[in-house]
């Protein structure tokens, strides 16, 4: 451990001589000051210096015992405050999800566990789920750790789910030239029943009264433009960094992180005095979990796991035995049925799209000349363009999903699935039961009790209900084991 720069320079503009040495934990302060004590001293004086969570002996000589009552405590003070000095930091960049509101809700209590003066989030996003937002602003009403909102860099939104997060903060803080507002309602998002249905005029009207309500209780708990922010929901009103700033929407505006500091530092936030010049930036990581979950809870996401789960269900029931294909299937139906519990998924799409698969497997028993298939096709592409909903453009699937998809899933089911069912229905071209339907020439008589034929080279006992006479035709109806059971041929 090295000794604090504050204390060195202290001993050093006092002419105090020092020494350091390096002990086992289990040392006592006294025996290793009577053992080292300064060369030309009777007695040395041993103290405690607190450097963060470590701590540091020091030995001095005793002549300054009195003066360094007042020192000791000094350092120990100053060495506190300047371990203290500690801002956490998170970078969000991207969508507002489940992932994100479990990172910050982590963040914010490993924030308070490293004793960290607040926690800046530099935020970057257009919007994302409604029912993540709130997790998110109960997580800051709640905290006693400040929390700070930093839109950044430049060229940076905060709109949607972001403003509702950047007014909820303790501090609103942007950089220049990035923007705010633009949270209109969309879709509710989350719905565990199934989703974003189409709602009527009544139920938009409900969830926009709701965001309203919401959104100015929030800028009423953190003394901000409430009238503004109710036209942010209301209108989509959109405002940059230094409007802003003019209608007391946000605190502040910083350039970078090291301009937000020095601006925090003395501001009180909830009763706590922000000593954050010059402090230590320590940045929290999302966790392997969330970088995962973060990256997989989008549609195309969701687009692809379905037509896998599809693909390889099919591909099982129609060559049983494969294992490999209903594994992959199952496995990626149920990460599809996740999403879909998470994502605002239109239930009529997904209608749509198992009407689609329906109609390519009944053009496969069904003589319909195609005209099944061509049915199917346009309602897979009609499904798939309402799975999710396209005036949302975080959830938007773009058509370089769609139509590829399309055109493989209906290639898929008139080549491999088409193929696969109607070879099971193609006459048996090897074994016994080959010989049924030919006819060959009696070698005995045949009636019921038995009887004697010769057939592809081999001998055979035959039976017949009708009996058939010596050198008649015999037709071979059935095998019953090392039995041809027979019927005379037609035209004997």
């Amino acid at each position: 451990m090295k000794m604090p720069k504050r204390l060195i320079d202290c001993l050093d503009e006092n002419k105090i001589s020092y020494g350091i040495w390096r002990y086992p934990e289990t040392s006592g302060a006294p025996s290793i000051a009577e053992a080292e004590h300064l060369k030309g001293r009777h007695r040395a004086k041993e103290m405690m210096v607190r450097s963060g969570a470590q701590h540091l002996m020091v030995v001095l000589p005793a002549e300054w015992r009195a003066a360094l009552i007042g020192l000791a405590v000094w350092l120990i003070c100053a060495t506190a405050v300047a371990a203290a000095e500690r801002v956490s930091l998170i970078k969000i960049d991207g969508a507002i999800g489940p992932a994100t509101a479990s990172y910050i809700s982590r963040s914010i209590d490993e924030a308070r566990g490293q004793n960290a003066q607040c926690l800046i989030i530099q935020l970057n996003t257009p919007g994302g789920l409604l029912d993540s937002t709130q997790t998110i602003v109960q997580s800051f009403l709640g905290s006693t750790e400040p929390v700070v909102v930093y839109v950044a860099p430049t060229g940076s939104t905060a709109t949607s789910a972001g403003c509702f997060i950047t007014i909820a903060a303790s501090v609103a803080a942007m950089a220049p030239a990035t923007t705010i507002g633009a949270a209109h309602p969309v879709t509710i998002g989350g719905n565990p029943a199934g989703g974003d249905e189409k709602v009527d005029d009544t139920m938009k009207k409900k969830l926009e009264n709701f965001s309203v309500s919401y959104m100015e209780a929030i800028a009423a708990r953190r003394h901000r433009n409430v009238e503004w922010a109710k036209s942010a929901v209301r209108e989509s009103a959109s405002i940059s960094a230094e409007k802003a700033l003019e209608l007391k929407v946000v605190d502040l505006i910083a350039t970078d992180l090291t301009d937000l500091l020095k601006q925090l530092n003395g501001r009180v936030v909830d009763g706590k005095t922000l000593k954050t010049a010059g402090a230590e930036l320590s940045e929290i990581r999302m966790s392997p979990s969330e970088r995962v979950f973060q990256k997989l809870w989008r549609p195309e996401v969701m687009f692809i796991l379905m037509l896998i789960a599809m693909y390889g269900i099919i591909g099982e029931l129609t060559t049983p035995g494969a294992i490999l294909p209903g594994v992959v299937g199952a496995i990626a139906l149920i990460l599809a049925l996740y999403l879909a519990a998470i994502l605002p998924v239109n239930a009529t799409g997904l209608a749509l799209i198992a009407l689609a698969l329906m109609l390519f497997v009944f053009d496969i028993y069904a003589p319909t000349h195609g005209v099944l298939t061509i049915g199917g096709i346009i309602s897979f592409l009609i499904g798939s363009l309402m799975l999710f909903n396209r005036a949302d453009p975080l959830f938007r699937l773009s058509l370089g999903y769609i139509i590829p998809a399309t055109l493989i899933t209906a290639l898929f089911f008139v080549f491999v699935v088409g193929k696969g069912l109607r070879a099971q229905f193609l006459p048996v071209k090897a074994g016994a039961e080959t010989m049924v339907g030919k006819t060959a020439t009696a070698l005995t008589a045949i009636d019921s009790r038995g009887g004697r034929i010769f057939v592809e080279g081999e001998y055979w006992n035959a039976v017949s209900d009708t009996p058939i006479g010596k050198g008649d035709g015999a037709e071979i109806a059935a095998v019953q084991g090392l039995t041809l059971k027979v019927q005379p041929a037609k035209g004997t």
